[in-house]
C-alpha cells in the first residue's frame, strides 16, 4: 500500500502556553493533507467531484509525543476503507523520524445542492485506489 505523504510547516500559532503543537491544531495539520490529496492532487489528476461537497462525520486522534516548534512536519495517509457512502482517512504525523500522533477521519461525500450525502463515485475510487490499505 501507498501512503499519501505531505510536509506541513509548522507555524507560530500552532504552540500552545507550553510551547508544543496544541492538540486542536492537529486536526489543522491532518486537514490540511487530506486536502492536499482530495483537492489539490485530485484536481492536477482531472478529478474535481470532491470540490462538490464532502463532510466529516467523525475524527479519532492519538497523541503519542508532543511536537515542538521547529521543521516541518511530516504526514502520511492512507484509505483504511471506501465504502458506497463514506471514506475512512488514516493518518501517522512525524516529528523528524518519530511518530507523534496518529488519527482517523471518517469523510462523508456531500450533494451540497441538495443539502444530503451521497455516494462515492466511481472515478473517485479509482482515484484513491492506489493509497488504500
Amino acid at each position: 500500500m501507498a501512503r499519501f505523504v505531505y510536509h506541513c510547516a509548522l507555524r507560530w500559532s500552532d504552540l500552545d502556553a507550553y510551547g508544543h503543537v496544541n492538540n486542536a491544531r492537529f486536526l489543522t495539520l491532518y486537514e490540511e493533507a487530506r486536502v492536499a490529496l482530495m483537492f489539490t492532487a485530485a484536481k492536477a489528476a482531472g478529478l474535481q467531484t470532491f470540490e462538490d461537497g464532502i463532510v466529516i462525520s467523525r475524527h479519532e486522534i492519538d497523541y503519542l509525543r508532543p511536537i515542538d516548534y521547529g521543521d516541518p512536519v511530516r504526514i502520511e495517509l492512507w484509505l483504511e476503507e471506501i465504502k458506497a457512502s463514506r471514506l475512512t482517512v488514516a493518518y501517522e504525523l512525524f516529528d523528524g523520524d518519530a511518530v507523534a500522533s496518529r488519527a482517523r477521519t471518517v469523510c462523508v461525500p456531500f450533494d451540497l445542492a441538495a443539502g444530503r450525502p451521497r455516494r462515492v463515485k466511481d472515478i473517485e475510487r479509482e482515484f484513491l485506489s492506489p493509497w488504500l490499505g
